[in-house]
């Protein structure tokens, strides 16, 4: 067997599921793994794997080798086996169509949002002329919602390779594609680094491919052969060189500790980020979720069951679908900006639990010390404010906590609203050098040097708030 991974999800004319027969993968990389296998006398079997991942799933032995896009990078090439390239994009710039007149390349774009896809070619261009250009770059996780978003305003540009903006083009309006490529790439199927024997086979597998003109059959069937190809495949026929990327400076291409030196204001911004979008949400989330609890404990019956419906859903649906119902499913309407979308469904998720922690702890004060303070004559408003609440608070301050430091780290979810928060920032560091041994160490240390002292600023809070003999 021939183990090939990809990520589906990516979609045609790379690799998708049949429309006809869902169970079935077309695309032009089924067929070019189809191919390496019949000719090494293998039967192809495919392997799910996350487009993001595909690098580290090979590392580690999931499959034989991966396909699906991948583009040849100076970090790829160090750290794993890859192939000669067997396809050649051109990365160009789509801007709305009545923009097209006057923006005609990047330096056109200067003080604007740029949006791609995190973890590419394209991705290292835009920061490469970030500071120069004072470029604000969007990052995404898929190639539908950056042509949304500039179609709808929230972005002047999308970066990306021409295979995915022409395919994008033919089922959305409004966005034109400029005619100057940005720079040139390829895409290459990747080996572990110590499989170098089976990739020189499927070298010579993709040369004979070219010289036959199979390469081009397939390619021309899903209307993708042009000239740059023909040249392409002559070159390598002739086993002359061809370098990863043409147009893309090379000191953006620095790896390992070279390359975390770049990457750091990176992530300490992301870093930066995260803790105020968690402190706010927050802080939101706990006024929201105090006005729940009190409305379910003295509400009246219809507004106790309004209440905990709306617990119920938040609970219910996952926070990554909320994100997208606020920031895409009711744009046509409201068209919020990403920070406060991503705000805005933290805030609201969260209060739902935080609603429930505090109704325990208000269903918790001893109903005796509630009664002596009516006695005084003390108004319901008052039992409240001076005796019932201060009381739950010292209850509810522990699981705050914890969820304040889950909040932290589902903060890591925005990421799909461009939000670009520390996970994020850290899974482009890592896809990029193709490794997550540093990005990973350097995230780790930074969130807990967010969460260590939050957790120690509670427990202080707990002790001192803490009732005498506890």
């Amino acid at each position: 067997m021939l183990r090939w991974a990809a990520d589906p999800e990516g979609g045609a004319p790379f690799v998708e599921a049949d429309p006809s027969n869902p169970s079935r993968l077309v695309g032009f990389d089924v067929e070019i793994a189809r191919l390496i296998a019949s000719r090494l006398g293998r039967q192809p079997e495919f392997v799910l794997v996350a487009f993001s991942s595909l690098d580290q799933s090979i590392a580690r032995g999931d499959a034989d080798i991966a396909l699906g896009g991948i583009e040849d990078t100076p970090a790829r090439r160090s750290a794993m086996s890859v192939t000669i390239p067997y396809y050649e994009f051109k990365e160009v710039l789509a801007v709305r169509t009545a923009d097209a007149s006057r923006i005609r390349s990047l330096a056109d774009l200067r003080g604007r949002a740029v949006a791609t896809l995190g973890g590419t070619i394209a991705y290292e261009i835009l920061l490469a002329n970030q500071d120069p250009l004072e470029l604000r770059v969007l990052s995404y996780d898929d190639d539908v919602h950056p042509y949304e978003d500039l179609v709808l305003g929230r972005a002047d540009a999308v970066l990306l390779d021409d295979v995915l903006a022409k395919r994008r083009q033919g089922t959305m309006a409004g966005f034109s594609i400029l005619p100057e490529p940005v720079a040139t790439g390829h895409y290459v199927g990747v080996l572990s680094a110590a499989s170098a024997p089976l990739r020189d086979a499927v070298d010579e597998i993709l040369r004979n491919a070219m010289r036959e003109g199979t390469l081009e059959q397939i390619f021309r069937s899903w209307g993708l052969w042009n000239e740059d190809q023909g040249r392409l495949y002559e070159r390598l026929v002739r086993r002359e060189s061809v370098e990863p990327v043409r147009g893309l400076s090379m000191e953006s291409q620095t790896l390992g500790w070279r390359a975390a030196g770049r990457y750091l204001p990176a992530l300490l911004k992301a870093a930066f980020i995260t803790i105020v979008l968690s402190c706010l949400s927050m802080g939101l989330a706990v006024a929201v979720g105090v006005l729940i609890a009190c409305g379910r404990v003295y509400g009246t019956r219809f507004v106790r069951v309004a209440l905990l419906g709306y617990v119920e859903i938040m609970r219910g649906t996952p926070l990554l679908l909320q994100l997208f119902v606020l920031y895409y499913g009711i744009a046509s309407a409201v068209r919020l900006p990403a920070f406060a979308a991503a705000l805005l469904g933290l805030a609201l998720n969260y209060a739902a639990y935080e609603s429930e922690i505090y109704r325990a702890a208000l269903q918790n004060v001893s109903s005796g010390q509630l009664d002596a303070a009516r006695i005084l004559g003390l108004s319901e408003r008052q039992v409240l404010t001076l005796v019932r609440g201060p009381q739950a608070f010292r209850l509810a301050l522990a699981p705050m906590t914890n969820d304040f430091v889950a909040l932290l780290k589902d903060s890591s979810l925005v990421s799909v609203l461009t939000v670009m928060e520390l996970t994020k920032q850290t899974q482009i560091f890592a896809t990029n050098i193709g490794s997550w041994v540093i990005p990973g160490s350097m995230c780790a240390l930074l969130y807990l040097a967010m969460s260590l002292p939050l957790s120690a600023l509670a427990r202080r809070l707990e002790r001192r708030l803490r009732m005498p003999g506890a």
